[in-house]
């Protein structure tokens, strides 16, 4: 086994014997590097504030994404290159394009969110050269500013974006070449552990390494994302012991489509599974786009929003709809599931504390079936549920219903399938009147609870009114939006 981490930072290498297992990258930058411009907001993935970027090897291909410092831990970064706001300008003091552009525009404020916003630009300018006005506000959404109207932020990325020199000096792209090598050389099938006083961190050097040590170590807290985990440390001080970082495992973050359906490895970020969703099932694409800001897409995986169970989670339900498939491992081999099955109760799912969720496949649907995924919350963007609901329906010749998936997030202790209100719908006519009287078999179906995102009866009347918008737009002008020939 190894004892250390090494990752790039900056243009230095930087080797670790010591960590926590819950220390955060913005805890070593800001207290251990004096790296200060990364800044504290919210301590949980909203604000933007703490963003840096983080390069990783994909595909043999150096990439570089956004990510929330204050939420992720150092665990995760063995074999990266970590960027912080410092890093940028030139040495003589000459700003980067990206700030400059800010400072010409007139972008910032108060200045406390400023760093975070730039590193968010300019992560877009290196992967993106000539953005859309959308693709800008996607990159933004993560940074929030309470001074400012955005405008003169957005003026800033596409000014950046027109004016772009052929010989500009880039910190990153300079020594790219030599930091793509180094992060090859860092990679290794070993196993890291290190041990500290306040407990000890694991990086296995392969799914089959991380089966043995969760055999070895049922108690362990796997961290894929840490967009759930690292609110257990930073809000509920939470002590984690021992911690398993599995982020860097490629075997976990292979996503491929064929006529069957999509397989999506345990280990893929929303990031990295949008362009095959929102391909493959476009509603899905939106639904992405509102899952946090493009810092949490970059960390947050698709199977860890699974594993955790929680019940408002965001893709559980258009999933379950979907009639996707769960496959779990352990060192006893692989099971299958329907994923519905898969949530017991609230706090606990089908899962032994020596297995890890593996993978999760979803059937191709047929090609005249219907899918739509609402997701209600009190802000647009960077938000949690209130309630999110998903209808995967299929008609046959006559206009009839013969066969049809609901299922609702934030109505009960775990995603779940409304299956009074199907049983009404199954044989009848998509109708009006069909719908109306179907609406009352949601009392059956759900007693959902009231807490600060939402009233039961708000809930109640939402998921009723939900079904309603989701027969009008599958009979009315916007019927060929939800077809899934419009993949095809």
């Amino acid at each position: 086994m190894a004892d250390s981490i090494r990752f790039f930072l900056n243009d230095e290498v930087v080797s670790l014997s010591s960590v926590r297992p819950t220390e955060t990258l913005l805890d070593f930058l800001r207290l251990k590097r004096r790296l200060t411009g990364t800044k504290e907001g919210c301590a949980e993935g909203d604000c933007g504030a703490c963003t840096v970027l983080v390069g990783r090897l994909v595909d043999g291909a150096l990439r570089y994404e956004g990510v929330n410092a204050c939420i992720r831990f150092l665990g995760s970064l063995n074999a990266t290159h970590v960027v912080t706001v410092e890093h940028l300008a030139a040495k003589d003091g000459k700003l980067h394009p990206v700030q400059q552009a800010m400072v010409d525009t007139h972008g910032s404020q108060c200045g406390f969110c400023t760093p975070g916003i730039v590193m968010s630009l300019y992560g877009l300018w290196l992967s993106n050269s000539a953005p859309s006005r959308a693709d800008i506000e996607k990159a933004l959404q993560g940074n929030l500013c309470r001074c400012t109207g955005y405008e003169p932020i957005v003026k800033a990325a596409e000014q950046v974006s027109a004016a772009r020199p052929s010989t500009l000096f880039d910190p990153v792209e300079k020594i790219r070449t030599e930091v793509a090598a180094k992060l090859w050389s860092m990679r290794s099938d070993e196993t890291i552990a290190i041990s500290s006083e306040d407990g000890q961190m694991l990086v296995p050097g392969s799914v089959e390494k991380l089966l043995e040590i969760l055999a070895a170590h049922p108690e362990a807290t796997i961290v894929a994302g840490s967009t759930d985990v690292g609110l257990w440390v930073t809000k509920q001080m939470r002590e984690l012991n021992p911690v398993v970082f599995i982020n860097h495992l490629t075997d976990l973050q292979i996503v491929r489509a064929d006529e069957t359906g999509v397989f999506i490895g345990a280990g893929v970020t929303y990031s990295q599974a949008f362009k095959t969703l929102a391909a493959e099932i476009p509603a899905l694409g939106p639904l992405l786009d509102r899952i946090g800001g493009e810092q949490v897409r970059n960390m947050g995986t698709i199977g860890g929003n699974i594993a955790n169970g929680s019940p408002i989670g965001d893709t559980p339900p258009p999933l379950i709809a979907l009639g996707a498939t769960l496959t779990l491992r352990s060192v006893r081999g692989r099971r299958s599931i329907p994923l519905e099955d898969f949530f017991i109760e609230y706090g606990k799912q089908d899962r032994a504390a020596d297995e890890i969720v593996d993978s999760l496949f979803i059937p191709r649907p047929p090609a005249a079936s219907r899918f739509a995924v609402y997701k209600i919350s009190k802000r647009r963007d960077e938000d949690i549920s209130a309630l999110c609901g998903a209808f995967s329906l299929t008609l046959d010749d006559s206009n009839s219903v013969t066969d049809i998936r609901i299922a609702f997030g934030g109505m009960a202790g775990t995603p779940k399938r409304a299956r009074s209100v199907e049983s009404a719908l199954i044989g009848k006519p998509w109708s009006e009147e069909t719908i109306a009287a179907a609406r009352d078999a949601f009392d059956s179906d759900f007693q959902p609870l009231t807490d600060w995102r939402a009233s039961a009866g708000y809930r109640q009347l939402t998921a009723k009114n939900l079904l309603t918008r989701f027969y009008l737009e599958t009979t009315g002008d916007r019927q060929e939006l939800v077809r899934f020939e419009a993949a095809e």
